[in-house]
């Protein structure tokens, strides 16, 4: 009787502790509500073009028609998918892009964020941010069409060839210098970008530390390597954690703009294939399973890393 009484007495110490921890949870929300509010569209994007879409992956598994009653089909069009010749060339296509935007150009936004904060709050240090955040805010059908003047006969680039003694070669039809110009867009729209969340946590760091260290000798470099790098590890972890999950997304908008006949073969990746047997083809059922692989991969990626990042780090995302 001792045991069960006692039992009862922890059980409702529990429920009472919940329910005061909901009441703060509730005041919380009450209090930062215009937080939360400014929140709400971002939120419902999500729910209504991320969640919602969910319970559409169904189709996958379904002969999917017009009028009528769709029939289960199971399997079919997965197998039909990684039967497709063209299937595992896309793949590889979307591994190579994807790699070299995820691990190639993962350190620049660091580096660039260390160079800002070098330069601290002076004027030329605020014209560099501003002018590095800007191209993130133009679509990639301006960007394409900026880089496709720049690489046409007559633009900067064409022109600086002509000055060194370069024979002029559109470089956009190109299955060589394709993937390297996809590489550089891709680096100038988003380094300023990127390099936020990373100087954001330098700014966080408190004075002291540096006062600190420079009272016991460090020079710039060692401040650096012992107190800012430190910082960063778990930024950059989550970061990558959450790339990683995005490696068979090579970037459906910019490959749009980027692609073609010439250069197809190089950059036509998963998404650019859904998007013609979805869109172009409608065949949807077929679209769907080739979405759903990408997602499935996508989702085992970011759990894999997460662990190991845990292993080694002893953080993850989550």
């Amino acid at each position: 009787m001792k045991r069960i009484s006692d039992r009862r007495c922890v059980v409702g110490k529990s429920v009472k502790y919940r329910g005061q921890r909901d009441v703060l949870t509730w005041r919380r929300i009450w209090k930062y509500r215009w937080a939360y509010l400014m929140l709400l569209p971002a939120l419902l994007y999500f729910f209504v073009f991320r969640v919602s879409a969910i319970a559409g992956m169904k189709l996958a598994f379904y002969d999917y028609k017009i009028v009528g009653e769709n029939v289960f089909v199971g399997w079919k069009y997965f197998r039909m998918l990684f039967e497709t010749p063209a299937f595992w060339n896309i793949i590889r296509n979307t591994l190579l892009i994807s790699s070299i935007k995820l691990f190639l150009l993962f350190p620049f936004p660091v580096m660039f964020a260390l160079m800002l904060n070098e330069l601290g709050r002076c004027r030329f240090g605020k014209i560099i941010q501003v002018i590095s955040y800007m191209p993130h805010f133009l679509s990639w059908v301006i960007i394409a069409g900026i880089w496709i003047d720049a690489f046409s006969r007559g633009g900067i680039v064409t022109s600086i060839m002509g000055v060194m003694g370069v024979e002029y070669k559109n470089l956009l039809v190109s299955k060589n210098a394709i993937i390297p110009i996809l590489t550089a867009s891709e680096l100038w729209r988003s380094i300023g970008w990127d390099s936020i969340i990373y100087l954001s946590a330098i700014l966080g760091i408190s004075g002291e530390l540096y006062d600190a260290a420079a009272i016991d000798g460090a020079g710039r470099w060692k401040m650096v390597t012992n107190i800012i790098l430190p910082v960063l590890v778990m930024p950059m972890m989550t970061v990558l954690i959450l790339n990683v999950g995005f490696i068979m997304s090579a970037g459906l908008d910019q490959i749009l703009n980027f692609s073609n006949d010439a250069v197809l073969s190089r950059v036509d990746i998963l998404d650019t294939y859904v998007y013609r047997i979805g869109l172009v083809n409608v065949q949807y059922s077929f679209a769907t399973a080739a979405s759903l692989f990408k997602s499935v991969i996508g989702t085992v990626l970011i759990l894999i890393t997460n662990g190991i990042s845990k292993k080694l780090t002893g953080s993850g995302a989550w």
